[in-house]
């Protein structure tokens, strides 16, 4: 399908790939992992047709279609959120105008026995043939569904894109590449702006799409649930297995003690065979000995072990002057947005030293909270900030504030004060900027990278209450772990807005769940939260709220015997599910098989015979799950 030969890509003398090699195949879902800046991104582009590479070749079938979801994208103004969707489907929306104009050119010409009126007949059904072979006529109901798979509501769908944030903005330009026919999907941070049950939903999409995809994600949980294997990007390297994202790592370290075992066992050979060498050259009997040791010595093929890039930054938050016991105080504090009321007479009091984690589902207030405590939005009741407190905001697209004019250095400058002007340097060299990385521009940095950037922006001036919303996003799983580790040495007050379970897990002593405008305290860290909600993590939570939904729509005022129908259908759905989940398994296990012993099953026909017969029946369960679905609803 892809097939990627020698590639070998040069930034400004910094080699991110040196002569790598690797092949696509349908039904690969592959992991691109890497620490930030090591070439993800730069991959993507260049599988896209994006960039060019330096050497090597990329080759592909004629009529191989690939989908790019990048991280920046830009929006044509004036469109509604359907129009923007619908430009998933430009041949179709080309032939609907052909349909049109031909339709008129009949209805107004009255020429019925011409040759041309004629044409136009033939010119019409082949058009409308045409059109129905797309999916002319299934079109708009696919563009709702993923629409709504997505988080959009009906009342979304007519409004204008503009009025959306960057976030739900990178929600339809994923669904636009969801609905189209691609062969390769190449996703960039997928998950960066979805909430929990959006991404649930994606991850089945994916696990049922039949094509190729190529994932670069910081999410572990994510590439376990989705990926069937793994190329990682290390100094101008690749490590591919077909193992996710866990197994993968497992793996990887066993294979690398057992290079370490094997090249010290060589190395005390080596060692050996030169004290010989050293012991026979001085005998003139033993010199045809020792020159046949020397040829022995120069034959050995030495062992290497793979290099690791242990590169991390080095971050401290350091606390600016003691507050008071009381940083934090809101009393009936209240949020709209038009007629939309978020937050509702919330009661909140953060303590000196506490460090605090808002969680709960997208739109239920977290962010909005964040801001009225940095005073970023207004808002009703009153909320008092403590004596001597002094603020530190990471926003959620705080990356977005940068100017991608400047170079790393300018940006640090020119926020720096005479005090710490001097230190800037430094500080960007324990946030991996170092040597000549300083005077690269904003605008061709990672995401990861301009994240890292925006931290160390944010240590220019002092606090003691920290308020980060989201800061994980794009920071690659070494970075989120450096991260973690100086958010628990910050010996000032900490809030955190997260739906990183892996993240949260010992940094916080404190959790306030959002839900119904209101706020709820749990007096304990993340897994305390999780355990007095009785499940394992953030998604079955998602999971349980969307039960609770179909059971208050069911208990309303029905009929003895729509409730007997609608149990019946709830009963067929559940074992549907049932059957989708199984036989989904047993795909993932023959695609598994596929990739790892493709040759010996190439000429298997019985193989690729029950793998369509599994393929085509899970069509048809999931169109039955889809009209179970619909007549539940109805």
């Amino acid at each position: 399908m892809l097939n990627v030969h020698n590639l070998s890509v040069s930034f400004s003398g910094e080699v991110l790939f040196d002569e790598v090699s690797f092949r696509l195949n349908p039904g690969d879902r592959v992991g691109l992992i890497g620490k930030n800046g090591a070439g993800k991104s730069t991959m993507l582009k260049l599988l896209s047709k994006e960039y060019e590479a330096d050497t090597g070749v990329i080759a592909t079938d004629k009529e191989v279609q690939i989908g790019f979801l990048k991280q920046d994208i830009d929006f044509v103004k004036g469109r509604t959120v359907l129009e923007e969707a619908y430009q998933a489907f430009e041949e179709i929306k080309g032939l609907e105008l052909k349909i049109d104009k031909i339709n008129h050119l009949l209805a107004t010409r009255t020429d019925y026995e011409s040759e041309e009126y004629h044409q136009l007949m033939v010119d019409l059904n082949d058009v409308t043939h045409r059109y129905e072979v797309l999916g002319g006529y299934n079109y708009q109901g696919n563009t709702e569904k993923v629409l709504q798979g997505l988080g959009f509501r009906r009342e979304d769908f007519n409004k204008l894109t503009d009025s959306f944030s960057g976030g739900w903005r990178m929600r339809i330009e994923l669904a636009k590449l969801l609905l189209q026919d691609n062969d390769v999907l190449l996703l960039d941070e997928p998950t960066n702006h979805l909430d929990i049950e959006s991404i649930i939903w994606l991850e089945q999409f994916l696990n049922t799409y039949s094509g190729a995809v190529v994932i670069v994600s910081h999410d572990k949980m994510f590439l376990d649930n989705v990926t069937n294997r793994t190329i990682e990007i290390s100094l101008g390297k690749i490590y591919d297995y077909n193992k996710p994202y866990s197994k993968y790592l497992e793996l990887r370290a066993e294979m690398r003690e057992q290079q370490m075992n094997a090249q010290k066992n060589q190395e005390k050979q080596i060692q050996q065979t030169e004290k010989l060498i050293e012991k026979f050259r001085a005998k003139a009997s033993k010199a045809s000995m020792a020159q046949s040791l020397i040829k022995k010595l120069d034959r050995i093929d030495r062992i290497e072990v793979d290099d690791e890039d242990n590169a991390v930054m080095n971050v401290r938050f350091p606390v600016s002057v003691q507050p008071g016991k009381v940083v934090l105080e809101a009393e009936g504090a209240s949020k709209n947005y038009g007629e939309k009321e978020v937050l509702k007479n919330v009661d909140l009091l953060v303590e000196r030293g506490s460090k605090t984690a808002f969680v709960g589902q997208n739109g239920q207030g977290k962010t909005t909270l964040a801001k009225m405590i940095v005073g970023e939005t207004d808002y009703t009741g009153t909320l008092k900030l403590g004596h001597n407190v002094q603020l530190g905001y990471f926003a959620q697209n705080q990356a977005d504030y940068l100017d991608g004019e400047k170079t790393v250095l300018d940006t640090m400058l020119d926020a720096a004060t005479d005090g710490n002007r001097v230190k800037v340097r430094d500080m960007l060299g324990s946030f991996l900027f170092r040597g000549d990385e300083v005077d690269k521009k904003v605008k061709v940095l990672s995401g990861g990278e301009r994240n890292r950037l925006a931290l160390c922006k944010m240590l220019l001036h002092p606090f003691n209450v920290l308020v980060m919303d989201e800061p994980t996003n794009h920071l690659d799983i070494k970075s989120k772990n450096v991260l973690k580790g100086a958010l628990q040495n910050f010996e000032g007050t900490l809030i955190l807005v997260s739906h990183d379970r892996d993240f949260l897990q010992g940094l916080t002593n404190k959790v306030y769940e959002f839900r119904d405008r209101k706020i709820k305290e749990y007096l304990g860290d993340i897994n305390f939260y999780l355990e007095q909600r009785k499940v394992e993590d953030f998604r079955e939570i998602e999971k349980r709220e969307k039960v609770k939904e179909e059971k208050e729509v069911s208990t309303g005022a029905v009929s003895y015997e729509d409730q007997k129908k609608l149990k019946t259908l709830k009963n067929r759905l559940s074992k549907v599910e049932s059957q989708i989940d199984e036989l989904e398994k047993q795909i993932r296990e023959a695609d598994i098989k596929l990739a790892e012993h493709y040759d010996q099953l190439s000429e298997d026909t019985s193989f690729f015979e029950e793998y369509s017969k599994m393929k085509k029946s899970l069509e048809e369960l999931v169109n039955e799950w889809e009209r179970i679905v619909e007549e539940v609803e109805g």
